[in-house]
């Protein structure tokens, strides 16, 4: 999509006239008032101290049509698009998520796989079971020893011998709705000898040999199941494979692209909640005569809240109207920095939400800590935070090498391309007549260009080393690519939905303002990440870690 362009070089100014979808705001509010009638009838506080959902309180979520939000009418789903899906876990994340996190991981990553990649006789199946939530499904990817790292799970797929059938065996963990699932969407390897050719498949939890474990203590969302599975010599028939043999991954990859998005459109949520907090508390709170809010210590936590929330809206709402229109795209860059911005500015915001509330911040009364406990494994799904920064620089690094292999192209003929780009530097069109959204496109071409420059730099000089998967130490290039990277996309999203509103005359001078603010944020950050060589800083961290890391026999407890 728009930053694959940029990394090629290009920029394709049509993706910025993407237009926000029409969302059916009746239907929108319709299922936010039933949720918040479960909320009333099912008091969250007594569910987190039960630590599990109830029998009777995950029937009235089926009969209310929340397993079946994303699912087609067909199948007996409320039909609900993605950009009307993340809108309401917008505004229901506001109230309580981690009851709604039970239907929201089945509809996320649960069924995902199905609906996209589902045969015809798979989706009859299967989908009308999960819409009425007669059938739970859960997302089963992550094992005891491999987390992030997917292509090389140890959970095997083997065929049997009259092809009838394949034999699932493997451990699972940290499987959100483990324990309400009566459906599985489970990834195996299905050849020992080639790593990566794995299998996605539909398995009932009701098969011999699929135990799910206890539950997993948690520090938030106690409501939510969270639990290991094993998987002992399954049964699982031929017709369960998803798509074909070897497109696991694939599946996988793509299903997480809508896990992103719903993790960024509950951080956007929590990220206007504790804005409007602050600001309440900044106009009541007096000290030394005067409100809080007169402060600019104070200021700047609130003003930097509003302004992580309207980026990371804006960066949802753009990949949401692309995968909406296309659900195939190739969004992995994009979405991974709507996790990646979103979940860590709300884990921030968090922070500062419960800081400018002082004291009374602190006591179980007030929502501040459940918010924090609730929302700090944000930052952990869907890929954790330490791999989002490193993915997409090495995902844009790779898709570069495979282009030159492609068109026959040696690495070499690449210094010739940042040559010119450092001589000339890119030409995009001018799009805005607003002084203030030039100024943003004009930063968006800077971030663009530096990061294509590390890009083309990192490949010339590391290349074939991070091609082979050796990146330990090279994460800190490999970070600063991804901050340029998100910066370029945070702007253009904001430049996007800013010209939206300008057109339709319903522009602010809030909105220029925001603008002007993240713009500031990102030259800031363009300028602290634009070098090609670590830091002194990050070059003294090895040797730091060196020295403190050794075992006392080693000298680790010496003195000079």
């Amino acid at each position: 999509m728009i930053m694959e362009k940029i990394y090629r070089g290009q920029f394709d100014p049509h993706l910025l006239q993407i237009g926000s979808p029409n969302i059916d705001e009746a239907k929108v509010a319709r299922f936010v008032g039933r949720y918040s009638e479960l909320l009333k009838e099912h008091l969250a506080a007594g569910k987190e101290a039960d630590g599990v959902l109830p029998a009777q309180l995950i029937h009235k979520m089926a009969e209310s049509g929340f397993f079946g939000l994303t699912v087609d009418a067909e199948y007996g789903g409320q039909g609900l698009k993605l950009c009307e899906y993340l809108k309401v876990v917008e505004e229901i994340a506001r109230q309580d998520i981690p009851i709604a996190f039970t239907f929201l991981a089945h509809l996320s990553i649960g069924i995902k796989a199905i609906q996209l990649f589902g045969s015809p006789e798979q989706k009859q199946k299967y989908l009308p079971l999960a819409a009425s939530g007669q059938m739970i499904f859960a997302f089963a990817l992550t094992e005891p020893r491999i987390g992030s790292d997917a292509q090389h799970i140890e959970t095997t797929a083997t065929l049997s011998q009259d092809q009838s059938h394949y034999v699932l065996t493997g451990k699972k963990t940290y499987i959100t709705n483990a324990n309400y699932a009566g459906g599985m969407t489970v990834f195996a390897q299905m050849d020992p000898k080639q790593p990566g050719l794995i299998g996605a498949f539909i398995v009932e939890t009701a098969w011999e040999g699929v135990q799910v474990g206890k539950e997993m203590p948690k520090m938030g969302l106690t409501s939510s199941s969270t639990a290991p599975v094993q998987f002992k010599q399954v049964r699982v028939p031929r017709q369960n494979l998803l798509g074909t043999p070897g497109e696991g991954f694939k599946i996988a990859m793509s299903v997480l692209n809508y896990g992103r998005l719903s993790l960024g459109a509950s951080s956007a949520s929590f990220m206007r909640l504790s804005t409007a907090e602050m600001l309440k508390r900044a106009s009541s709170r007096i000290q030394f005569q005067v409100p809080i809010g007169d402060f600019q210590l104070i200021r700047e936590k609130i003003v930097r809240a509003r302004v992580g929330e309207a980026v990371s809206s804006a960066m949802n709402d753009l990949a949401a109207a692309a995968l909406q229109d296309s659900p195939f795209l190739t969004t992995a860059v994009e979405t991974s920095h709507c996790k990646l911005f979103g979940t860590t500015r709300a884990w921030e915001t968090a922070y500062e939400a419960l800081q400018t509330a002082g004291g009374a911040g602190y006591l179980k009364t007030l929502p501040y800590e459940k918010r924090m406990r609730d929302i700090r494994v944000t930052t952990v799904f869907e890929g954790t935070t330490e791999v989002h920064s490193i993915y997409p620089a090495l995902w844009g690094m790779r898709m570069l090498t495979k282009s030159l292999k492609d068109s026959g192209r040696s690495v070499l003929s690449l210094a010739g391309d940042l040559v010119k780009l450092l001589l000339k530097g890119p030409k995009w069109p001018v799009l805005y007549e607003n002084s203030i959204l030039c100024q943003g496109l004009n930063e968006a071409k800077r971030c663009a260009r530096a990061t294509r420059v590390l890009l083309l730099s990192g490949i010339l000089l590391y290349g074939k080393k991070i091609a082979r998967g050796q990146i330990a130490d090279k994460e800190f290039l490999l970070r600063r690519i991804t901050t340029l990277s998100l910066y370029t996309f945070g702007l253009l999203a904001l430049l996007r939905q800013t010209d939206i509103k300008h057109k339709a005359g319903t522009v602010e001078a809030e909105d220029l303002i925001l603008l002007q603010y993240f713009v500031a944020e990102a030259k800031t950050a363009r300028k602290a990440n634009g070098r090609l060589l670590d830091s002194r800083r990050e070059r003294l961290v090895s040797a730091l870690y060196q020295e403190f890391s050794k075992s006392p026999s080693e000298g680790g407890d010496k003195t000079v």
